[in-house]
């Protein structure tokens, strides 16, 4: 297993280039490819990754420890493999239509400006996170802890008020409707 600290990673496809399993800390990885890689038991430690694409990409006991995302393209990534030990990322401006973080503790995260659609929250734990300018078209809330959440500035979610849990969390008065969809009213 390597160990890798401060290195840059640039243009480089990882389908066709393999990547060294080991940890990587404090390195930078700008436009890459990782999509459909295995990146399973590697370990990514104050990582910034930039314009890279991990669409369907492998995280079998990944770890991720503060590691930003700015404008990547994460589709159907399944955070719910990774290893949960001190998982702490931030996402902007990234796509993360399909994502599942089922079951996944998420708290005080930052999701900005990010597309959200048909990704699965359901059972994770998301207290005090911020949602800030996301789309949630079709995205899943089932048993989800969204404690101290703030929803003001995001758009398109349907929240179940009785199957989540969402005491103090701040929302934007012209998506209640999202809000009260299960209750088949009429908000005008």
């Amino acid at each position: 297993m390597d160990f890798l600290t401060e290195k840059s990673f640039e243009n480089i496809n990882f389908n066709e280039t393999t990547l060294s399993k080991g940890t990587y800390e404090q390195c930078s990885f700008t436009n890459c490819q990782f999509n459909g890689v295995d990146i399973s038991h590697f370990v990514f430690e104050e990582c910034t990754f930039n314009q890279c694409d991990f669409s369907l990409c492998i995280t079998g006991n990944t770890s991720f420890k503060e590691v930003l995302f700015n404008r990547c393209k994460l589709l159907g990534v399944h955070f719910e493999h990774c290893n949960p030990f001190l998982l702490q990322m931030t996402f902007k401006g990234c796509q993360l239509k399909l994502a599942s973080f089922y079951k996944l503790s998420l708290k005080n995260t930052l999701f900005e400006a990010c597309n959200m659609q048909e990704a699965d929250f359901s059972m994770g734990d998301f207290s005090n996170t911020a949602f800030k300018h996301c789309d949630f078209s079709g995205a899943i809330f089932d048993n989800t802890n969204l404690r101290n959440c703030d929803f003001r500035s995001s758009y398109q979610f349907t929240i179940d008020p009785e199957k989540n849990n969402i005491k103090k969390a701040k929302f934007d008065l012209s998506e209640l409707p999202g809000l009260l969809q299960q209750y088949n009213i009429v908000v005008s």
